[in-house]
């Protein structure tokens, strides 16, 4: 154990008390330190979480533990409330050993957006720590992709100016290479980055592993089940809800946090957080559609699971004139949806006979309407009417009106037609009929035709005589296997005004993308007709061969920016610097030397000012 460790202020990253220590001890050589933490020279000090969290909290002292290290000195809370519950633990394993695995884990080096370089403050946060506790510190809020203010005093990070050169190294923030003026760039999009900024800090806070991705996915489904989202087969209407989420942002928003949806994409971020997908989506987009839910962390982790439309049963009878009357005793609800509103109705059906059926968001003790009485309510409505009470006496009692009291009492039903609206037979023949000349007049009809056209006939034989119904239609016909479905030529057309649109998307971005038929392809949501049919698709062919970048030519284009900016900023262009800024291999970079001479002499202005640049 260590004779001394500086105790970790609030939402201090532990990379950040490491550095303190480092410099508190007076190691020269950072391997030292990490020695003398790790018990090895060759640990990798890891700004977001690091690794061998066991021998360090063993060495730090036993008021520390690997939780309570994991939970408040480091970013992963802001990732693992979106993880399941299996990569959680795997993520335990990973921070008490060497850590190889962990930023695959939690999709960081997959599912990375809005990438930060660096390490970033607040001004505010800076002056208020070094009043408090002499000096300022590294907070992990502030070092979240695509958290761009703070969230304490709603103003924007700055990148702290000083960078290790060294990846065995540790950065302590000193006050004297601070920015604390109040000056800010206006921000269009301040105030929802804001709340974003102040959601993602409330993830920091939230007990270790209290949420789930299992857990957040029914909570959605609850969600969207209010908001009139999900179908009455329990499935989420897509179009839907990428039209309204679309339109809770302000315009470009999305673009500018490297999440814009694309509604073609059948793997766009949206679609792959309400469906039950084991795709990892960054937390920055979660918080975007808790956004759109009007949802902050607190009450989102406090709200119910998704328990279906109606809820998860049992279901109350609401037959009065039974001893079990709201009672739970109803097991299950059929859900059907009113071809008319569209309104989502259960129909709850008792062991008493009694039928009824509900809205979607009623009172379930609201009796809608009354599909069939059952045999025990006429047993007591024979009761009561030997009893000689009124007709509204009786009516009171078994919780209907006046008049369905009567009607029964005058028509009294046979249990086979125990029901509220009693079909005619006569009206039943006359719609028979009136469908087999309607069938007869437009013998070309399919079922479908016939659906659509005689809406009124085809829908009450439906409800009322479904088998006579299914077995006059007309049988159901095959699709002909030489019938051309699809017009390639259309959808060539429109492939490749649309892979237009993306590389132009992709060539204007800030950090160079390798242009690829596989990015394009999923760009615009057409990656799998681009594996398999590319053939029927000659322009778009031609056009892909044309843009698509080589391993080589996607590094020169890499270093061509470096070269660029360099220019722009007027600063001495050497090659060593283009390489690492482009990150370009040895071997790779070799081989393009050449041509990156030729164009810095090209863009210098000639041979005079060659000198300009040094290998």
């Amino acid at each position: 154990m260590l004779p001394f460790f500086p105790t970790p202020y609030p939402n201090e990253l532990l990379y950040s008390a490491i550095s303190r220590y480092h410099f508190y001890s007076g190691n020269i050589d950072c391997k030292d330190t990490l020695e003398e933490l790790f018990g090895s020279r060759s640990v990798i000090p890891s700004v977001e979480i690091g690794s061998y969290f066991s021998v360090l909290a063993e060495q730090i002292g036993s008021q520390y533990s690997v939780e309570s290290l994991l939970a408040h000195h480091t970013i992963y809370p802001y990732y693992a409330s979106f993880l399941s519950e299996a990569r959680q633990q795997e993520i335990l394993q990973d921070v008490l050993e060497d850590g190889q695995a962990l930023y695959t884990r939690l999709g960081i080096v997959a599912g990375s957006i809005c990438r930060k370089d660096g390490l970033y403050y607040c001004a505010e946060c800076a002056k208020d720590d070094n009043a408090q506790y002499g000096e300022p510190y590294i907070h992990r809020e502030h070092q979240l992709q695509g958290i761009n203010y703070c969230p304490n005093h709603e103003i924007p990070l700055r990148q702290y100016p000083i960078k290790s050169d060294s990846r065995i190294a540790y950065v302590r923030f000193e006050m004297r290479h601070m920015n604390l003026t109040a000056i800010y760039e206006v921000d269009n999009y301040k105030e929802i980055a804001v709340e974003i900024a102040k959601q993602a800090y409330q993830l920091l806070q939230l007990p270790l592993h209290e949420l789930s991705r299992e857990v957040v996915s029914t909570k959605y489904r609850s969600l969207l089940r209010v908001r009139n989202l999900i179908t009455a087969s329990n499935h989420v209407r897509q179009k839907e809800l990428y039209k309204v989420v679309a339109s809770s942002f302000p315009s470009g928003f999305l673009q500018e946090y490297e999440s814009e949806l694309n509604e073609f994409d059948e793997y766009n971020w949206l679609k792959v957080l309400t469906r039950n997908s084991k795709r990892h989506v960054h937390p920055l987009r979660h918080l975007f559609l808790l956004h759109f839910l009007q949802q902050n962390i607190s009450e989102f982790a406090q709200l119910t699971t998704d328990q279906g439309t109606f809820g998860a049963g049992p279901f109350p009878c609401l037959n009065k004139a039974a001893l079990h009357y709201k009672q739970f005793v109803i097991q299950d609800v059929d859900v059907s949806r009113d071809y008319k509103t569209k309104n989502l109705i259960g129909t709850f059906t008792c062991s008493c006979g009694f039928t009824y059926a509900r809205k979607q968001a009623t009172d379930m003790f609201e009796l809608g309407r009354v599909k069939a009485f059952g045999e025990v309510w006429h047993q007591r409505l024979n009761e009561l009417s030997n009893d000689t009470l009124s007709i509204r006496a009786m009516a009171r009692e078994l919780g209907v009106d006046s008049k369905t009291v009567k009607k029964y009492l005058e028509q009294p039903l046979k249990e086979s037609e125990l029901q509220i609206c009693p079909i005619p037979t006569s009206q039943l023949l006359l719609y028979r009929a009136e469908f087999i000349e309607i069938m007869q007049n437009n013998p070309q009809f399919s079922r479908s035709q016939l659906r659509k056209a005689y809406q009124k006939q085809f829908m009450y034989l439906y409800r009322h005589d479904k088998q006579w119904l299914f077995n006059a239609l007309p049988p159901t016909q095959k699709r002909r296997n030489d019938v051309k479905t699809v017009d390639w030529n259309k959808r060539d057309k429109e492939y490749s005004m649309r892979i237009k649109e993306i590389y132009e998307q992709l060539r204007a971005s800030k950090k160079p993308i390798r242009i690829t038929s596989s990015i394009l392809g999923k760009r615009v949501g057409i990656l799998a007709n681009l594996e398999k049919h590319l053939e029927k698709l000659p322009i778009t062919k031609n056009l892909l061969t044309q843009i698509t970048e080589s391993v080589q030519e996607f590094q020169i284009r890499r270093c061509y920016k470096v070269i660029d900016d360099m220019k722009r900023e007027e600063v001495e262009i050497k090659l060593w610097h283009v390489q690492r800024l482009a990150g370009v291999k040895s071997k790779d970079f070799k081989k393009i030397q050449p041509i990156l001479v030729r164009y810095i002499e090209k863009e210098l202005g000639g041979i005079d000012e060659r000198q300009r640049y040094k290998t």
